[in-house]
């Protein structure tokens, strides 16, 4: 026997579909504008289910972060953003809030304590100085700890779409927009205040970004391209010279930005939506790496060189590769890494490995370009590969 039932937007549903297992077959995919989401605590060793929290009134989650305050340093809090009726296209959400949780002193439940409403949607937050620094919308917010709610300790408006991405060291920032790339924001502890300070020329859909060091941050965005930005060391100078901030607040804005740009080291196209980037040693012992993924479910590193002789050998051998190794689709290598923007000192790693792959003649032809053996040119890529890597 076959039940048929009607959905209340006039769908005929068959009632089996409906009562499928979900641990096989996974939920029904919900219409435009529904959501569902639950907070799960999760033992890491038996990957057993520790406490699930379902969020209900059509209720989203996006952002999750731990955050200990300095006023109970000895307690460890949860902090969750959620949106309530969002849409995606166009953006927007009827409002937002964050929930705040304790953790229990053995860490295996969640205590409620108090939710805080914003006007848009929490997409990150991370802790700051013992405070929860927020992106909501398009306003950077520092929150600390109140009896009923979250108090707004801070906040700044001047980001051109959404905040999607957060990190810090020491009093900077690094604020990754959703449609405009990344910008540079210091805090000053003595008047409490965040300012932009620079951003970047070019507009850039950024998905992830990370810290390489103080003045200098790589980024992905969702056509697929990587990039390297550096503050210059002078601009860095005059923010560390400038404790009171009144030069950044009253510096003249250019090109409708900040007064300051930053500058682009590095460009390159990995054919793919970048979802997350990390530095990260990979190898004990071994150099520092930029390690990231893609949607398609790649993962990829990004070497640094530290000779100059390196560097001349490996641009050389990807020279020679375009011209004896071309892509089996005719296209030009050389225009695909630069489908956007013009690819800037990034070498094609994987370009470079197809050389073990090549025949022998054409192996040799190219080894008496670079005065080296075959083998020679073998046992460089393995070492590239290997002090690093794997």
């Amino acid at each position: 026997m076959v039940s048929i039932c009607q959905s209340a937007e006039g769908d005929i549903v068959d009632q089996e579909v409906l009562d499928l297992p979900p641990e096989l077959f996974s939920h029904l995919r919900a219409p435009s504008g529904q959501w569902a989401s639950c907070i799960r605590l999760l033992s890491p060793f038996e990957g057993e289910t520790l406490q699930r929290i379902d969020l209900t009134q059509n209720e989203a989650a996006f952002s999750v972060s731990t955050i200990v305050f300095h006023n109970q340093p000895d307690v460890t809090y949860l902090a969750v953003g959620t949106g309530v009726d969002v849409t995606v296209i166009p953006r927007q959400c009827r409002k937002g809030f964050i929930h705040l949780y304790k953790f229990s002193e053995d860490g295996t439940s969640l205590e409620f304590v108090h939710k805080t409403e914003v006007n848009d949607i929490p997409q990150v937050m991370i802790p700051f100085h013992n405070r929860l620094l927020v992106g909501v919308g398009s306003a950077l917010r520092i929150y600390d700890m109140g009896k009923r709610k979250l108090l707004r300790k801070s906040e700044a408006k001047g980001f051109p779409r959404a905040i999607v991405s957060l990190h810090t060291q020491g009093n900077r920032i690094v604020v990754g927009d959703l449609q405009e790339s990344v910008h540079f924001v210091t805090y000053l502890p003595m008047e409490n205040r965040l300012i932009i300070f620079a951003d970047d020329t070019t507009t850039r859909y950024t998905t992830a970004t990370a810290i390489i060091d103080y003045d200098t941050v790589v980024g992905g965005d969702k056509f697929g391209n990587l990039f390297v930005n550096r503050l210059p060391s002078d601009v860095s100078d005059q923010v560390e010279d400038d404790p009171t901030g009144n030069r950044l607040v009253y510096e003249r804005g250019y090109l409708h930005g900040s007064s300051h740009k930053l500058k682009n080291l590095t460009n390159y196209h990995v054919g793919d939506t970048v979802t997350a980037i990390e530095k990260a040693t990979l190898v004990a012992g071994g150099r520092d790496i930029v390690l990231y993924t893609t949607l398609g479910g790649a993962v990829g590193i990004l070497v640094p060189f530290v000779s100059r002789d390196d560097v001349e050998f490996f641009q050389t051998m990807e020279l020679h590769m375009r011209n004896e190794a071309p892509p089996l689709c005719g296209r030009d290598h050389l225009a695909y890494r630069s489908s956007y923007i013009p690819v800037k000192n990034v070498i094609d790693g994987d370009l470079c490995e197809y050389f073990n792959a090549l025949p022998l003649a054409k192996k040799q032809a190219i080894a008496d370009e670079l005065d080296r053996t075959p083998s020679e040119i073998t046992k460089k890529l393995e070492d590239i590969r290997t002090l690093v890597a794997f």
